[in-house]
């Protein structure tokens, strides 16, 4: 069964995951969209100071390091209209 990145449940490597402070593997430097495993931790939003809900994303890289990263600290989509 594949795991889902909206599984209500965490995987087990998200146990050993460390905090990133910019959206790429500590360990490697490997962007998020290169992930082998991603899991939202949907059932414990933040607000910050603006009152903007984020959320933890946990990932898994190629290299074997879990790591997470706040979704604000997602770089503004290419998609969205400026």
């Amino acid at each position: 069964m594949t795991e889902s990145a909206f599984s209500p449940l965490p995987p087990a490597w998200t146990r050993a995951a460390i905090h990133a402070h910019l959206l790429a593997c500590p360990q490697c430097q490997r962007a998020a969209a290169e992930a082998v495993g991603v899991w939202l931790n949907r059932s414990a939003p933040v607000y910050d100071l603006n009152h903007r809900r984020q959320w933890q994303e946990f990932y898994q890289c190629s290299c074997g390091c879990a790591w997470w990263a706040w979704s604000s600290d997602r770089p503004p989509s290419q998609l969205t209209q400026t």
